[in-house]
């Protein structure tokens, strides 16, 4: 079994410097093999194997940053051709494309050669070529854990992370699950889901409350030299970006811890959890009406959190198919209200008496769901 733990990482002026040649290198040993790949393909109707070794005498600076960070390259545009043309892709994967200067993401991966790439006294990650960056170990990996490679990362706000994966041997869980202590989620993109006992997930719309301030600095940025289409920037400008940056990454941490924190509260207090299998790209597509609170929310990543943190604990999680008309039925007496396709009736109101939040009837709907697709697996 795989695992990967993110530490920050503060290097030095020098290693800075380095990470930034890695990074350049990168991305310049993708293009040359890409380009040399569409040359080739039009010339003879196919598409050749190159290597990062071809170029290195054409690009004597190549030599000077991690061979393995340059390889892991090779084997990212083979995985971009194998996804554009297996019969298996999907509709999104098209032809690969060059990487820009301007807007491709800053990292790259390295692997663990004989104890290249290692934790060193809880304080220090050991990289080929950069030798120990300072970082903060905030999880100790266990002893019998293989350091396997790291991934290192530099954010917007210019700050660095590694990420090391380690391999380990899956314990075996003897933890048997109570199929009776389950719970249902609804999507809600007021609260970021009504549970079946109607409770709400979070109240804190992250976006929505630093924006005053986000809408502050970049009016600033606006006004500076650098802010025109091809226009030279600033010092100035670029100064203000990093401030406009250091926004943006402090509401994604916001966002995510606060995701960490709930979904580790349900997946250590319910044995099921079910929920309904949205497509949260569709939905925050302008014709809802609600693109930005649905991107605040992070529904998305809150179900990915919470199906390993599940897996973890073998615990299950129900994904009810989205078409499961959960928030027309009447989980009183089973009527269906096709009204309820109208969002902005917010109460269901049933002739059996009922009268609840839309909201909370769906999540009875989705646990019921959950528990009879359970009940037919087991």
């Amino acid at each position: 079994m795989n695992k990967a733990i993110k530490y920050r990482v503060y290097p030095t002026t020098e290693q800075s410097v380095m990470f930034a040649k890695t990074f350049g290198c990168c991305r310049k040993v993708y293009n040359l093999m890409l380009s040399d790949k569409i040359d080739s393909y039009k010339a003879t109707g196919k598409f050749p194997t190159v290597t990062p070794a071809k170029y290195k005498d054409d690009y004597p600076y190549l030599r000077e940053v991690d061979s393995l960070a340059l390889a892991n390259k090779q084997m990212d545009l083979q995985k971009a051709f194998r996804n554009t043309f297996s019969r298996s892709r999907k509709k999104k994967n098209g032809f690969p494309k060059f990487k820009s200067a301007k807007h491709s993401r800053k990292s790259y991966t390295t692997n663990n050669q004989h104890g290249t790439v290692a934790i060193i006294d809880n304080k220090y990650i050991k990289l080929p070529k950069i030798g120990k960056v300072k970082a903060v170990i905030h999880r100790i990996p266990d002893s019998d854990w293989i350091v396997k490679s790291a991934t290192v990362s530099q954010e917007s706000d210019g700050k660095y992370y590694i990420s090391v994966l380690f391999e380990f041997d899956n314990a075996i869980n003897l933890y048997v699950a109570d199929k009776t202590n389950a719970i249902g989620l609804d999507y809600a993109s007021n609260g970021l889901y009504v549970d079946s006992n109607g409770n709400v997930g979070t109240n804190h719309k992250y976006y929505r409350e630093s924006h005053d301030k986000l809408a502050k600095v970049q009016r600033k940025l606006s006004r500076m030299q650098g802010s025109k289409k091809y226009e030279v920037k600033s010092n100035n400008y670029i100064k203000q970006l990093r401030k406009v940056n250091k926004i943006h990454r402090h509401i994604a941490n916001q966002r995510l811890d606060n995701l960490h924190k709930i979904s580790t509260k349900i997946a250590n207090s319910y044995d099921v959890v079910c929920v309904e299998s949205l497509n949260m790209r569709s939905m925050a597509n302008h014709g809802f009406g609600n693109g930005k609170a649905t991107l605040d929310n992070g529904y998305g990543m809150f179900l990915s959190m919470l199906e390993y943190k599940l897996s973890d604990r073998n615990k299950y999680l129900i994904k009810v198919d989205k078409w499961f008309p959960s928030s027309q039925i009447c989980h009183c007496c089973g009527t269906i209200h096709p009204e309820m396709k109208d969002l902005d009736i917010r109460k269901m109101v049933c002739d059996c008496g009922l009268t609840m939040n839309r909201d909370q009837n769906a999540a009875i709907n989705i646990l019921r769901e959950g528990l009879r697709l359970l009940t037919e697996v087991a």
